[in-house]
């Protein structure tokens, strides 16, 4: 730390932390007894608390958003001027970084042509809900309402958004949802079985998973579905890559059956899976696209909902109709050091080739925790792209038992008093929280990802011997 904060300035900050604050995914009792982790200092890839303590973080942020390291002056420098000229306007005028970053990340996005600024990745996913909504009653007569949504994704944590949740831990007691959420099984080759597909592997796998999303609609009835919510990549619910197979299958369905697709991108992002956003591995066309973390590193708050000119055309054809356009608003949504951030971050992505780092840096991690799973009996899988890799820790690798939520967490634990912070799935599957999670900012490099790797191959010989 620089030692802009002194200790006795530290210990009221402890203090008005434990007194005043509710954390986010925190078991509040144990601080009765014990401080609560401040972060004082970010630098490159690691932070410091508030002892002193250094950690290598590689969850980047703890939730998959400071994709370019901490302490970045271009970025700071960017907000501070943009706020000095204007800090705020509603969105239904324009601004500078507005209109500069539309442009910058539409460039980005071949078959993208429109941006809508929230400022959180709920908030963008819920914009879609609505637009769905909205166009199944200027099209479809009041039909098509329905969204499909996949188990074991994430969307958000508003009750919209959780009403398309795919993980039942983190819906637990929040009920009743909103109606019109229909799930789709998940499409993680490891644990087919639970599909009633473990016949099957690879692409045979993937085409028969997206095939079980075609049953639910034909189920439901393709007149009342409008939309399917995927994740490129699954994040919270277990790091999960669709097979070969799944994603070209997923687009004949959406197109035959007049389906709107919706990939969230709020995890993958912005360079986290090695390009600019997951889907674009997959040659997939998606009529809407949402994200939020990784836009700005974390440098200040936004969130996009991005779609084609094709639904952008569909709310204006009428100028008559004082119903006709899409009658929404984010107050957020009009601050403008989020995309000042914003297009300072895709800069810096763009001149230091961080793309290419976390595809390289990604197959390095990826090499270690396969060499890892040949050491250690208790990893079942080893999954993910780029600087997004998952470790699902089993007792049994016959029969994939997972193993217990508290012993998953004393890796972590393990890993925390090497000075690496690492994350693992929390509050998702019930009795499926056992898989490692793994997301270091795409400045890292081969030390970085052999001192993450190290600390695990530590931290489960500590564990599990």
């Amino acid at each position: 730390m620089d030692g802009t904060l002194k200790e006795n300035d530290l210990s009221r900050v402890v203090a008005a932390d434990k007194a005043n604050v509710w954390h986010h995914l925190l078991q509040h009792k144990p601080l009765e007894s014990a401080d609560p982790r401040i972060i004082v200092e970010g630098k490159g890839m690691r932070v410091w608390d508030q002892n002193g303590k250094e950690f290598l973080d590689a969850v980047s942020g703890g939730v998959w958003t400071v994709n370019v390291g901490y302490g970045r002056e271009t970025i700071c420098d960017a907000v501070k001027d943009q706020l000095m000229q204007l800090c705020y306007f509603a969105q239904s005028a324009g601004s500078i970084p507005g209109a500069l970053y539309a442009e910058k990340l539409i460039s980005k996005m071949p078959g993208m042509s429109r941006v809508y600024y929230t400022n959180s990745g709920s908030e963008a996913n819920e914009k879609v809900f609505k637009l769905v909504r909205q166009i199944a009653h200027k099209k479809y007569g009041g039909t098509k309402t329905k969204i499909l949504y996949r188990e074991r994704d994430y969307h958000g944590s508003t009750l919209a958004a959780m009403s398309a949740g795919g993980q039942d831990e983190r819906n637990a007691q929040y009920g009743p949802f909103a109606p019109g959420f229909v799930r789709v099984p998940h499409c993680m080759e490891y644990r087919k079985h639970e599909l009633g597909l473990d016949h099957l592997s690879g692409e045979d796998f993937g085409i028969a998973a997206a095939n079980q999303i075609e049953e639910v609609i034909l189920r439901e009835g393709p007149d009342t579905i409008g939309a399917l919510c995927l994740e490129p990549i699954t994040a919270g619910g277990g790091v999960i890559e669709a097979p070969e197979g799944y994603w070209p299958r997923v687009q004949e369905i959406c197109k035959q059956y007049d389906i709107l697709l919706h990939i969230d991108e709020v995890v993958c992002g912005v360079g986290r899976t090695g390009t600019w956003f997951g889907y674009q591995h997959y040659g997939i066309k998606p009529d809407f696209v949402t994200m939020a973390k990784g836009v700005a590193s974390g440098y200040a708050a936004i969130a996009c909902m991005v779609t084609t000119e094709e639904v952008f055309d569909m709310f204006k054809d009428d100028a008559d109709d004082p119903m006709n356009y899409f009658r929404d608003i984010s107050t957020f949504g009009g601050c403008t050091a989020g995309p000042a951030a914003a297009l300072a971050n895709m800069q810096i992505i763009e001149d230091e080739e961080l793309l290419e780092n976390c595809t390289k840096m990604g197959a390095r991690m990826n090499a270690n925790l396969m060499a890892l799973m040949e050491k250690h009996q208790v990893i079942g899988d080893v999954r993910g792209k780029g600087l997004f890799q998952g470790v699902e820790l089993v007792k049994d690798r016959d029969t994939k038992e997972p193993v217990d939520e508290a012993d998953a967490q004393k890796v972590v634990a393990d890993c925390g008093a090497q000075g690496v912070i690492i994350g693992v799935t929390n509050r998702s599957i019930p009795g499926r929280n056992n898989t490692l999670c793994f997301s270091p900012a795409l400045i890292a490099t081969e030390q970085d990802i052999d001192q993450i790797t190290n600390a695990v191959d530590i931290a489960l010989t500590n564990v599990f011997g």
